[in-house]
C-alpha cells in the first residue's frame, strides 16, 4: 500500500494544475499570467470565487488527537532508496507547537497550519464543519463510536454489548456534505444516515495500552472482549500506527491497573511522523500464541508475536479493557456504561486513528528493507514498492518486472466474483535493474531456436516437468508431453531434477532472454538496426520561442549518446532529420557532401520521401555536416512568418523513410500547435467545458477523426514508434495527436506555454533520457497461462489486432503493460497457478530477441487467504487505468460510482466471510488493504475524474495516457504524493527525512516542505520560516524577496542548500520525468496550486476528505451487508 501515491486530488483548488508534467496551464482567460513570466499556472488571483475566506481564531491551537492514536513509530527506513532519517531529540518542539501543560481546545474550525505564530487568513474554506450540538441520546453517539472499528474482530467474540446501530436522527454531518459539486456523486450524509461515526478504532489506538508507559490520550473500546489469536489480516494497526497530528500537549495520563503483560514505565514524549526516535518492534518472527484459525473466520496469524507489552487479541486490538487504563486519558467521552460521565461529542473522526499510508510505507521500510527479496517460493507477497530491497531471482520473475494484485487467487469463478478483487498484473517487461541486480541471461540455442511445448507453445521455464528420464517434458501450463530434442537432452538427478539445472537460466531463473532464430523475424528475414529520425516544427512560435535553437543544439551533442548494445563501440542506430510547418523539408546528410542538401515536398497530400541515399546516416561518418544542419536550421527559418502546421504528414514522411530503409525505428516530433493548415489528419478547435458532468464529457477524450487510428496501425506493423513533445499555448487537442503515439508504444511529453529560462532544463533532461534510454522495437508480447486462468483485458501504450497478441512498435524501460486475468474452469491449491509474459522484440543492436518472465502464484479455497495475500498499490494501478478507459465511454460520473461500488463490495466481502461477527458500526478493513480507501479516493479526486474549471482537456486527455503505462512506482507516487520535512533533514546524511501524510494540518508556517508526485516538486515555504533558512536556502534575505519563479534552486554554498539540492537530486533520478520544480509561498496565490495535492484534506472541487470518504465507504458497506 504505497504511500507515495496519489492522485490529483480534484482539480487544484481552483486552479490550474501545475502543469501537467509540468505544464504551465493558462491563466484562466487563457492569457498569461501578467508580471510573471508565463507562469505555470492559470491566473491565481485571489480568492476563488464562491468561497468564503475564513479567518482562523486568533492564537487558537489545535488540541491533542481525540481518539488515543499511541505516539508514531517515526524514522525507521525511508522512501525509495534511501538510508537511515535523521534523529530528533525526544524534546523537539513540534510542528512549531510549544508544549505546554495545559490540554487547549480545538478551534471550530481547525486551522490550516499547525500554529506556532499568529495565524494568517487562508483563502481556503474550513476543511471540517464542527458537529453541531451534542446528539440527544446518549445511546445515539456510542451507536456511532462503536462506529468504525478498522480492524478486524475477534473470530468469535460476541459483538459488544449496547451498540447496536440504532437511527440516530440528530447529529449533523462530520464535514459538511458529500455532494460533489455538479458532479452528484455522493450522497450528503444527511441526519437519517446518521453522522458518520466520529471513532475509527482502528483495532484501533483505542483499545491498546500505550508503549510502556506514555501518557497517551484515548478511549477505551467499548467492549470487553476475551484474549483470542489475532487473525491475521485485518487491519490490527500496531500500536505504533498513528502519530499524533501534531505534538500538541496530552492530556495527564489517569492511573489504573496495568494491562495484563504491559509494563508501565516512564514517560516518552510523543512525537509527530516526521520526528525520529527509535520506534519499538513492530514484527518479529516465530508464532503467534493462541490457537490457529481455520475456516472462514478469519486468516491464520501472521508469524510475528505480539508487540511487546501487548497481550495481542483477535482483532488486532490488545488486551483486555477493563476500566480506565493506565496512561489513557479517560473513557471517551460520550460513551455510556463505561465508567465515565458522558461529555461533550467529538469534533470530528480522528485522522490519526484513521489507517496512514505513511505509517505503513515505514513499517514494510523497516521489516522488509533489510532482507534480500528470494523469488523461490510461490505466491510471495513483495515488499511495496516504496520499500528499497535487493531481489534474488530464484524461479520466478522479479517484482520490478511483474507485480500482481493478489498472490493467492481464487480457485473458482464464483469466488472470485464474490469477493470481486480484481486478478491482474501489472506487466513491465524492460524494466531497468539497480546495478547490484544480474539483467536477464541471454541463452543461444542455435538454429534450433528455444525449446517449447508443442502444444501451447510455452516457452522452456522452471516449472517444466522432465519426464521418462529426461527425454520428455510435460508443460506446466497445458499438461501436453514433448520430446525434448536431442541436444536438449540431459539426465535427471535422483529428485528428478536434470543435471544442468542452476547452468540453464530457463531452468533455474524467472527472467532471461532467448536469441531468437529467422522464423520470428518478419518476412522471415534478421532486421536491420533501427532508425531515429528528429521531425521537428519550424512554424512562427517553435522559432519566437527560442524552440529551435535549442533542439539543434542540444541534437548536437545527444547524437553522442544513442542507445548502444553493452560491448559495442558505437551505436547502429542510424539518424535522419526533417523540419516543417504547412510542408515538410528533408535533408540529406550524406557523408560525402560538403554542405546538407534541403528538398521540399509541398504535397502533403500523397507523402512521399524524396531521397533515399542520405537521409539514414551513421552520425560518426556523417557528423560534420549534420552539424552544418543543426547550425543552419535556426537560421534559415529566423524570418519565417508561417504560423499553420500540419501533423498527419509528418508521421506519414517517418513512416515511409522507414519502410524504404526495410527498418524500424523512432520519430521524435517536436510540435507546437492545432494542425489547421489544409493536409491529412487537419483538426479543429472542438474544446467545450460546457460538455464537463454531460453525458458527452467522454467525446473530450476520444480523438475527433478516425485518420490516427488508421495510421498508427501502419506504424506498428512497420516497427515505427512515435514520441512526442508538445510545447502548446493553447488547446491542441491531445486526446487526437497522442493517438499514434499511445498505440505505438511511445511516450508524450507536454511543456505548456513553454519559456526558455524556465523549461529548458526541464525539456533536455527529458529528452535525453528519451533518446538513451533502452527500448525494443516491432515488439509483440503474449501473455500464457495455466489451465483454469486466461488474460482477458490489456491496458496501456499498444495495438492489439487479436485478442492474445499486444503490438507495439516500441517498448522501453518505463512503459508497463497491465493484464487483468479471469477463471475459464477450476484451479487446484495444490498446482497453483502460473503466468509466462514472452515479449519477442528487436533490440537497439538489431538483434531479435525473446524476453521471457515467469510468475507462479497460490490458489485458495478459502477468501481469508486471497485478502490476506493482496498488494493494494497494484490494485489501485490496475483501478485507475480501468476507471481512465472507461471515460472513454461512460460518463464520468458512472465511472466514479462504479469504483466506489466495487471497493465496496470488496470489503463487504471481507467483512461478511472473514471477519468475526461484530457490531454493523464497526468498520473493519483487511491489514493488506487498510489504505484501499485513502488511495481510491485520490484516484476520485484526479483530474480525469474530477477536474477543477482550471483544468484544461488537453491536460485530462494527457494524464489519462501518462497513467495508462505507468508502472505501480509511478501511480503510487502520482496518487498519493510524498511530502517530505525539508526543515527537519540531517544535513550530515544522506538520508531523506521521514515523509509525513498529505494534510494541510501537518504544515507548520516555520517550515519549509517539498511535495512530489512525479511529474513537479513543489517547495513550499511557511511564513514564519527562519530568516537564516531563507537566507541558506534561496539566497535572499526575507520571505518577500524569494521569487517563485525559479526552477532551479541556486546552488550556495552552505550544508543546508546542498542538502535540499541533493534531495530533489535523488528524486529526479528516481523518476522517468524531470520534474518541474514550483516554489510556493504560504498565502501566495500559488498555494492555492499546491493544497490540491494534500490529498487527504477536502478539495475546492467537491473531493471529499479522507475522513470523509472512510466514513462514506462505511456506509456504503453497511448497505450492501443489509
Amino acid at each position: 500500500m504505497s504511500v507515495n501515491q496519489h492522485t490529483h486530488a480534484g482539480p487544484p483548488y481552483g486552479h490550474p494544475q501545475p502543469g501537467y508534467q509540468g505544464y504551465q496551464q493558462p491563466a484562466y482567460g487563457g492569457q498569461p499570467l501578467p508580471g510573471v513570466p508565463h507562469s505555470p499556472y492559470g491566473a491565481y488571483n485571489g480568492p476563488m470565487p464562491g468561497y468564503q475566506q475564513p479567518v482562523p481564531p486568533q492564537d487558537s491551537v489545535r488540541a491533542p488527537p481525540t481518539s488515543g492514536a499511541p505516539p508514531p513509530a517515526t524514522g525507521t527506513s525511508l522512501p525509495s532508496g534511501h538510508l537511515g532519517y535523521s534523529q530528533f531529540g525526544q524534546g523537539d518542539v513540534q510542528n512549531g507547537i510549544p508544549t505546554s501543560a495545559a490540554p487547549v481546545q480545538r478551534p471550530p474550525a481547525p486551522q490550516p497550519f499547525l500554529p506556532g505564530s499568529a495565524p494568517a487568513p487562508v483563502s481556503q474554506p474550513p476543511t471540517f464543519q464542527q458537529y453541531g450540538p451534542p446528539p440527544p441520546s446518549v445511546q445515539q453517539l456510542s451507536n456511532h463510536m462503536a462506529g468504525m472499528t478498522i480492524g478486524s474482530i475477534p473470530a468469535c467474540a460476541p459483538p459488544p454489548a449496547g451498540l447496536g446501530y440504532g437511527p440516530p436522527t440528530s447529529v449533523p454531518p462530520v464535514s459538511g456534505s458529500f455532494s460533489a459539486t455538479g458532479s452528484g456523486l455522493y450522497t450528503p450524509y444527511t441526519a437519517s444516515q446518521g453522522a458518520p461515526p466520529p471513532s475509527v478504532s482502528q483495532g484501533l489506538p483505542l483499545a491498546q495500552p500505550p508503549f510502556s508507559g506514555q501518557p497517551v490520550p484515548t478511549q477505551r473500546l467499548p467492549t470487553e472482549v476475551p484474549g483470542f489469536a489475532p487473525p491475521l489480516s485485518s487491519t490490527g494497526i500496531e500500536p505504533s500506527s498513528y502519530p499524533p497530528t501534531t505534538g500538541a500537549p496530552r492530556p495527564p495520563p489517569m492511573p489504573g491497573p496495568p494491562l495484563s503483560g504491559q509494563t508501565v514505565a516512564g514517560p516518552r514524549m510523543s512525537q509527530p511522523n516526521h520526528v525520529s526516535s527509535p520506534p519499538p518492534p513492530t514484527t518479529l518472527s516465530g508464532p503467534h500464541p493462541g490457537p490457529p484459525m481455520s475456516g472462514l473466520h478469519g486468516p491464520p496469524p501472521p508469524t510475528h508475536p505480539p508487540q511487546p507489552g501487548y497481550q495481542m487479541q483477535q482483532n488486532g486490538s490488545f488486551g483486555q479493557v477493563r476500566g480506565p487504563q493506565p496512561n489513557y486519558g479517560g473513557a471517551y467521552p460520550g460513551t455510556p456504561n463505561y465508567g465515565s460521565q458522558p461529555g461533550p461529542p467529538p469534533k470530528r473522526l480522528d485522522p490519526d486513528s484513521i489507517p496512514s499510508p505513511i505509517q505503513v510505507i515505514e513499517d514494510d521500510r523497516s521489516n522488509r528493507g533489510s532482507e534480500p527479496f528470494v523469488t523461490g517460493v510461490r505466491g510471495q507477497v513483495p515488499p511495496l514498492v516504496t520499500t528499497n530491497f535487493l531481489v534474488k531471482d530464484q524461479g520466478n520473475a522479479s517484482p520490478r518486472y511483474i507485480r500482481c494484485t493478489s498472490y493467492n487467487i481464487p480457485c473458482t469463478s464464483d469466488m472470485a466474483k464474490q469477493s470481486q478483487v480484481p486478478l491482474a498484473a501489472v506487466i513491465k517487461p524492460l524494466a531497468t535493474l539497480p546495478p547490484e541486480e544480474t539483467l536477464p541471461y541471454l541463452v543461444d540455442h542455435g538454429e534450433s531456436g528455444p525449446v517449447r511445448c508443442n502444444r501451447c507453445k510455452a516457452y522452456m521455464c522452471p516449472f517444466m516437468q522432465f519426464i521418462e528420464g529426461g527425454r520428455r517434458f510435460q508443460c506446466c501450463f497445458c499438461s501436453c508431453v514433448t520430446e525434448v530434442p536431442a541436444h536438449y537432452f540431459q539426465h535427471l538427478d535422483h529428485t528428478g531434477k536434470r543435471v544442468d539445472f542452476y547452468d540453464r537460466p530457463e531452468l533455474s531463473l524467472g527472467s532471461y532472454e532467448f536469441l531468437a532464430t529467422v522464423d520470428y523475424c518478419k518476412n522471415n528475414k534478421f532486421p536491420s538496426p533501427p532508425a531515429f529520425i528528429f521531425m521537428i516544427d519550424v512554424s512562427y512560435n517553435a522559432v519566437k520561442s527560442g524552440l529551435v535553437r535549442l533542439i539543434c543544439e542540444e541534437l548536437k551533442s545527444i547524437l553522442d549518446y544513442l542507445p548502444r548494445e553493452g560491448n559495442m563501440e558505437e551505436s547502429a542506430i542510424r539518424v535522419g532529420f526533417v523540419t516543417y510547418n504547412k510542408v515538410l523539408h528533408f535533408y540529406n546528410v550524406k557523408s560525402s557532401l560538403a554542405q546538407p542538401q534541403m528538398m521540399v515536398v509541398s504535397d502533403v497530400a500523397d507523402m512521399f520521401v524524396p531521397l533515399l541515399d542520405g537521409f539514414l546516416v551513421n552520425v560518426n561518418e556523417s557528423r560534420t555536416v549534420i552539424a552544418s544542419l543543426l547550425d543552419q536550421i535556426p537560421e534559415m527559418f529566423a524570418d519565417t512568418r508561417e504560423t499553420e502546421t500540419v501533423f498527419g504528414p509528418v508521421i506519414q514522411a517517418g513512416l515511409e523513410a522507414l519502410k524504404a530503409a526495410e527498418c524500424a525505428g523512432k520519430l521524435f516530433i517536436f510540435h507546437t500547435s492545432l494542425p489547421i493548415a489544409e493536409a491529412p489528419g487537419k483538426l479543429k478547435n472542438r474544446d467545450d467545458k460546457k460538455l464537463i458532468n454531460t453525458d458527452k464529457e467522454k467525446t473530450l477524450f476520444q480523438p475527433q477523426t478516425s485518420f490516427y487510428s488508421n495510421l498508427a496501425k501502419d506504424c506498428v506493423a512497420q516497427g515505427c514508434c512515435v514520441d512526442l513533445f508538445l510545447f502548446p499555448n493553447q488547446y491542441l487537442d491531445v486526446a487526437t495527436l497522442g493517438v499514434v503515439t499511445y498505440q505505438t508504444g511511445g511516450s508524450i511529453y507536454k511543456y505548456a506555454y513553454f519559456q526558455l529560462e524556465t523549461d529548458q532544463d526541464r525539456f533536455l533532461n527529458d529528452l535525453r533520457r528519451d533518446v538513451q534510454k533502452e527500448v525494443g522495437f516491432d515488439a509483440v508480447m503474449r501473455v500464457r497461462t495455466s489451465t483454469g486462468i486466461r488474460a482477458t483485458d490489456f491496458f496501456g501504450a499498444f495495438y492489439m489486432s487479436n485478442t492474445t497478441d499486444v503490438e507495439m512498435a516500441g517498448l522501453d524501460c518505463d512503459k508497463t503493460i497491465t493484464v487483468e486475468f479471469k477463471h475459464d474452469d477450476k484451479l487446484s491449491e495444490d498446482s497453483g497457478a502460473l503466468l509466462q509474459c514472452a515479449l519477442l522484440y528487436t533490440s537497439c543492436a538489431g538483434q531479435r530477441r525473446l524476453r521471457i518472465h515467469n510468475l507462479s502464484l497460490n490458489c485458495c479455497t478459502q477468501l481469508a487467504d486471497l485478502y490476506r495475500n493482496c498488494e493494494t498499490d497494484t490494485l489501485i494501478n490496475y483501478l485507475a487505468k480501468y476507471a481512465y478507459r472507461g471515460v472513454l465511454n461512460s460518463p464520468v460520473k458512472a465511472v466514479r460510482d462504479s469504483l466506489i461500488n466495487q471497493c465496496a463490495q470488496i470489503l463487504a466481502c471481507y467483512r461478511k466471510n472473514c471477519a468475526s461477527p461484530s457490531s454493523a458500526g464497526q468498520l473493519i478493513l483487511p491489514e493488506c488493504m487498510k489504505l484501499l480507501p485513502v488511495y481510491l479516493n485520490c484516484v476520485l479526486k484526479s483530474d480525469v475524474l474530477q477536474p477543477g474549471p482550471e483544468v484544461t482537456t488537453d491536460d485530462r486527455a494527457y494524464i489519462r495516457q501518462l497513467v495508462t503505462s505507468m508502472d505501480v512506482a509511478e501511480t503510487n507516487v502520482f496518487f498519493y504524493p510524498r511530502l517530505l520535512p525539508l526543515t527537519k533533514a540531517d544535513v550530515d546524511s544522506d538520508s531523506l527525512p521521514a515523509a509525513i501524510r498529505n494534510s494541510e494540518e501537518r504544515l507548520s508556517k516555520g517550515d519549509i516542505y517539498l511535495l512530489e508526485n512525479g511529474l513537479n516538486i513543489f517547495v513550499w515555504v511557511g511564513v514564519n520560516v527562519q530568516q537564516g533558512l531563507i537566507q541558506n536556502l534561496f539566497g535572499v534575505s526575507s520571505f518577500s524577496q524569494i521569487s517563485n519563479t525559479l526552477s532551479t534552486l541556486p546552488v550556495l554554498e552552505n550544508p543546508f542548500s546542498k542538502k535540499v539540492r541533493s534531495i530533489i537530486d535523488m528524486l529526479h533520478l528516481q523518476r522517468s520525468r524531470y520534474m518541474k520544480l514550483i516554489i510556493v509561498k504560504q498565502e501566495d496565490k500559488l498555494e492555492m496550486l499546491f493544497k490540491h495535492f494534500l490529498v487527504e484534506d477536502k478539495s475546492l472541487t467537491g473531493g471529499a476528505s479522507y475522513v470523509d470518504f472512510l466514513c462514506h465507504m462505511h456506509k456504503e458497506i453497511r448497505q450492501l451487508l443489509s
